[in-house]
């Protein structure tokens, strides 16, 4: 499949989708690049979008290497890939002190994009997890095990551009944790 853009990619993945709209769907983007593919979703679906903040955690020296992720909520959910982890022997302080500046990060995002605006509830519902691509899987993970525990019905992940490792991946990390999660991802 090919993609112009991102809301070309929202276009193409909302056709893809319209068989949730009676599923009672909420459309929860990944800022910044999940929202625009987001948006046509929630037209499409006529269902509610709202944020689901993460922050990367990148490794030392080398910030666009995602060693982990963090989402937002009463209990911050932290995924880390232990391999790289041990890998390059990054130490239990430095990933505290990591999920410490991004939790600051995801707060300040917070009060800048949503306000005093309470989340929308996904008790029930079909649960959109919306981002514009797939790299490591990590920011995805910790927003999925986030999402889960606000009790969704269902889980749909639909990124536009994924590998097929990383699609593998976050697939079977979720089977792990035993729930249903369809992936929808477009160029692989």
């Amino acid at each position: 499949m090919l993609l112009a853009d991102r809301h070309d990619a929202s276009r193409q993945f909302s056709e893809h989708l319209v068989a949730l709209k009676q599923k009672n769907s909420v459309v929860l983007a990944l800022p910044r690049g999940g929202v625009p593919v987001g948006l046509e979703s929630t037209r499409a679906l006529e269902a509610p979008l709202d944020l689901v903040l993460v922050r990367k955690i990148g490794a030392p020296l080398e910030e666009e290497l995602a060693i982990g992720a963090i989402a937002n909520g009463q209990d911050p959910e932290l995924v880390t890939n232990a391999q790289l982890v041990a890998d390059l022997d990054i130490s239990a302080d430095y990933l505290e002190a990591a999920k410490s500046t991004a939790l600051q990060e995801i707060e300040r995002r917070r009060r800048v994009y949503l306000g005093n605006r309470q989340p929308v509830g996904v008790v029930g519902r079909t649960a959109i997890v919306v981002d514009d691509g797939l790299a490591t899987g990590a920011t995805m993970l910790a927003a999925v095990w986030a999402i889960r525990r606000r009790n969704p019905a269902r889980i749909v992940l639909v990124v536009p551009v994924a590998s097929n490792k990383s699609c593998s991946h976050v697939g079977q990390a979720c089977i792990k944790r035993s729930f249903e999660t369809m992936i929808h991802a477009g160029y692989r």
